[in-house]
């Protein structure tokens, strides 16, 4: 049980997408942080930070398609053992599931009614401190929005395609800060324009939870070895929702180009003479369910260009991997929004595929000592 000395500010974690895989092991445990907190503390690289954010104080609320039932979803997913979740079934019955706006409103309604959502769970945690996590599946990516006028017109177009901007925005204008953890790009001008405006920070893009973390990591080692990477190889296997959505191939490529791009802007170098050898697949393996696999072939040249190899078989789980991060992104966000920062926040690339914000750290050396001098005074 949790130290009956614990207290602090609570914090609410607004999810959109909250009954999804990753949503709804954040809310099995976010609450296990209350009853079994072994089970999750030692999971967190902010274990030992923000101790004026207790752990135990953190709630969850959110939004998903109608009709959504997130025990229910719990069950479906498979990704947490009966025997962890049930027992939680009363409390996980209370979290505030919100209905998604009706489709086809236009940006301002949409907003409207997401706002009217937040303002209700502020009434249930008047004093707790705020903090929104994108949590939305991969979507087809939309130009523009160097603009206001360019952004509305680009939306309207497509409402239903592209809902995270709803969110992120009606977010931005309660003063909450935004967590994107999709590859979806939120981040137009405009939305940062009105971040820095409103106080906000945003972090994002794209979490990095298996085969792009541990090829951050490798990549990083390599370029410090000083071995010459000549081609590299991913193939990621996943039977989740999020697999089943990046089948469809617009979908699919803000993913893709993130999880490719990283290796590039490490090394300095294209892999490859002439030709990209740099590969990168996802394929939908239903058997897999919410543990995903990815394999690695790892080519690279030593000492008088001799060529080595190595092999890689990863076999992680997406939501377990996911739902910690999440945790500690906005626990970040929250400690960020106290400290006044705003706008694009670089520090935290640690956590993602696509860092965003001015001159975000490439090389894993460089994230990690980047997050540990963030200055938050």
């Amino acid at each position: 049980m949790p130290s009956s000395t614990e207290s602090g500010q609570p914090t609410v974690i607004l999810v959109a997408g909250l009954a999804g895989a990753i949503g709804s092991t954040l809310s099995v445990a976010v609450h296990l942080l209350k009853t079994a907190p072994h089970l999750v503390k030692p999971y967190l690289t902010t274990e030992e930070r923000f101790a004026h954010l207790p752990l135990s104080e953190m709630v969850v609320a959110g939004w998903d398609l109608a009709g959504a039932n997130l025990c229910r979803a719990i069950e479906d997913h498979g990704v947490i053992p009966a025997s962890i979740w049930q027992p939680l079934q009363a409390q996980l019955e209370t979290i505030p599931l919100f209905e998604a706006p009706e489709a086809g409103m236009d940006l301002d309604a949409a907003i409207a009614a997401v706002s009217r959502d937040i303002d209700r769970v502020e009434s249930m945690y008047p004093q707790a401190n705020r903090v929104l996590v994108n949590l939305l599946p991969a979507a087809p990516a939309l130009a523009g929005g160097e603009n206001e006028a360019d952004f509305r017109r680009t939306f309207n177009q497509a409402p239903d395609r592209f809902p995270d901007p709803v969110y992120a925005l009606a977010a931005i204008h309660k003063g909450i800060p935004v967590v994107n953890f999709t590859p979806n790009e939120i981040e137009w001008p405009w939305v940062v324009q009105q971040a820095a405006q409103q106080g906000v920070p945003l972090c994002g893009r794209d979490g990095k939870t298996g085969q792009t973390f541990y090829k951050l990591v490798l990549a990083s080692a390599w370029k410090a070895r000083k071995l010459k990477i000549t081609g590299w190889y991913s193939l990621n296997i996943l039977g989740n929702s999020d697999g089943a959505n990046l089948m469809d191939p617009e979908r699919a490529a803000g993913k893709l180009a993130n999880k490719t791009e990283i290796l590039e802007e490490i090394l300095g170098y294209r892999v490859g003479d002439s030709r990209s050898c740099h590969k990168v697949h996802i394929d939908y393996y239903p058997p897999r369910g919410d543990a995903k696999e990815a394999w690695d072939v790892v080519d690279f040249e030593g000492l008088f260009d001799l060529p080595m190899s190595i092999r890689i078989d990863f076999q992680g789980r997406d939501s377990v991997l996911a739902a910690p991060m999440a945790i500690d992104m906005a626990r970040w966000m929250v400690a960020l929004k106290q400290s006044g920062r705003n706008g694009l926040v670089a520090d935290l690339a640690f956590f993602f595929k696509k860092p965003l914000g001015l001159d975000p750290p490439l090389s894993y050396e460089d994230q990690i000592s980047r997050l540990n001098t963030l200055d938050l005074t």
